[in-house]
């Protein structure tokens, strides 16, 4: 099983170092090897700047200072159409899931979240990888 996402790499973007090391932790323990990581918005898109060739796959927190998620998301989309997107939030109402939906979103996953819910959502976006 670990070997399903080994070949994966992935930008992690959270401005919580706690929050960053356990999705980092949960990503390992999935066989995942290459992470990079970035505490806000505008961090992140100065790295995908210089390598989106480079990642495979965006694991971004919603509320971050500076520049959040969903502000990240609508950049990233005007120079990359179609990298998978995967949004962590603690936000579920109706308009939200809407505002990251019309953003590109590629999957959303609802804070607190298990390894396993992790597991499943990557699984469907590396379905979708394939497709494309």
């Amino acid at each position: 099983m670990a070997e399903e996402f080994n070949d994966l790499k992935i930008l992690l973007v959270d401005d919580q170092n706690d929050a960053r090391a356990m999705m980092r932790n949960i990503l390992s323990e999935m066989g995942v090897t290459q992470i990079f990581e970035a505490s806000n918005g505008r961090e992140a898109l100065r790295f995908m700047d210089s390598a989106f060739d480079f990642v495979d796959l965006v694991i971004c927190d919603w509320n971050m200072p500076s520049m959040s998620g969903v502000e990240f998301l609508r950049q990233l989309r005007t120079v990359d159409a179609g990298i998978p997107f995967l949004m962590i939030t603690g936000r579920s109402d109706l308009d939200s899931v809407v505002e990251a939906k019309s953003a590109g979103v590629t999957g959303y996953i609802r804070k607190p979240f298990s390894p396993a819910e992790m597991e499943v959502k990557l699984r469907v976006i590396r379905k979708k990888m394939a497709v494309v």
